[in-house]
């Protein structure tokens, strides 16, 4: 695989100078630690929202900066959760006085440091909540859902609490809904070409040329099946039937939609997917409340695709229906 980049061991620095060079007027970087905030932050009266986790996502974490969705991003290495101090950092300096909501993946290593840091934020005063996003029905069975993982969910969260947090919402009505957003959304995620780490050069993991897995992690983790290719209708409907029947969705509900491609799969297949996705859901007898479809949670050029679906109540579709004005994420 070839890559444009210079050195592997300055990959973050150097893409993290040109993102906050491209977008002076909506991010800045703080001057002692890998964190981005939005460039108005803290905004005073509104509860602050952190996210963050490993690079090699764009455009998450980062591009999800803005008013709408989160005020900060601490920045960790390829595939690596930031470290305690930068989340704690992070937190200070979103702290508007309403409090921090903490956003993150269900991943050990993010756990682990963004609870330190909300320990320590709170040792100071700072109220502090957190929502995990276990949306990834491929990685655990649905009766040990707290070992699931985060994937492209974060998303829908991120958008939901964001615009929460801009209605003035308090902190404990941001854990409410951000919870309930959650718990309403699951994706299953297909991938048939693997990314290529910077820094060894070798692939996140192996799989013929002929081979496909599904449920795939974001990080090359095991999926659930790994079988020969199938063509765009057959992938899609075996992986929309198991995320239908994992909540599970029924007639009459509404759902947002969200077709996210891993890296290198291009939109005319991703448009190719949505198509039987609708065809899917009509047969169900389910509504599309919204659709999004385009790279919004990658693994870097990983070959693939993922289907997610958050069940629409009538907070959670004005949330989704809000405006938004982030990096990579604009919604009038």
């Amino acid at each position: 695989m070839k890559k444009f980049i210079n050195h592997p061991e300055n990959l973050v620095e150097e893409m993290l100078e040109g993102f906050v060079k491209a977008n002076v007027d909506k991010v800045r970087r703080l001057p002692t630690e890998r964190v981005l905030v939005r460039k108005d932050a803290p905004v005073k009266g509104k509860v602050g929202i952190v996210t963050g986790g490993g690079s090699g996502h764009k455009p998450a974490f980062i591009g999800y900066i803005g008013k709408g969705l989160v005020d900060a991003v601490a920045v960790g290495d390829i595939f690596a959760a930031p470290p305690v101090q930068r989340v704690y950092e992070a937190i200070k300096a979103v702290d508007g006085g309403k409090g921090v909501l903490l956003c993150l993946g269900n991943y050990s290593g993010d756990v682990m440091n963004f609870g330190m840091a909300a320990e320590l934020a709170q040792a100071e005063g700072i109220p502090i909540e957190s929502v995990i996003v276990n949306d990834d029905v491929a990685s655990s069975p649905k009766d040990r859902m707290d070992n699931r993982r985060g994937v492209a969910g974060e998303v829908i969260l991120w958008k939901v609490v964001g615009a929460l947090a801009e209605e003035g919402a308090d902190l404990a009505k941001m854990k409410e809904v951000g919870t309930r957003a959650v718990f309403n959304t699951r994706s299953l995620g297909v991938a048939h070409t693997p990314c290529i780490m910077p820094s060894s050069g070798k692939p996140s993991f192996e799989i013929g040329e002929d081979e496909m897995e599904i449920g795939v992690g974001h990080h090359g983790e095991p999926g659930i099946q790994r079988m020969k290719m199938m063509s765009a209708d057959e992938v899609t409907e075996l992986m929309t039937l198991k995320v239908i029947e994992d909540l599970p969705f029924k007639s009459g509900d509404e759902v947002t939609v969200l077709i996210n491609g891993l890296g290198s799969t291009s939109l005319l297949e991703m448009y190719i997917s949505f198509r039987k996705v609708a065809q899917i859901l009509a047969d169900h007898s389910i509504k599309i409340h919204r659709t999004y479809i385009g790279e919004f949670f990658t693994s870097m050029e990983m070959g693939g695709f993922s289907v997610t679906l958050t069940k629409m109540d009538d907070e959670l579709k004005r949330l989704m229906d809000a405006p938004c004005n982030g990096v990579h994420f604009i919604q009038h």
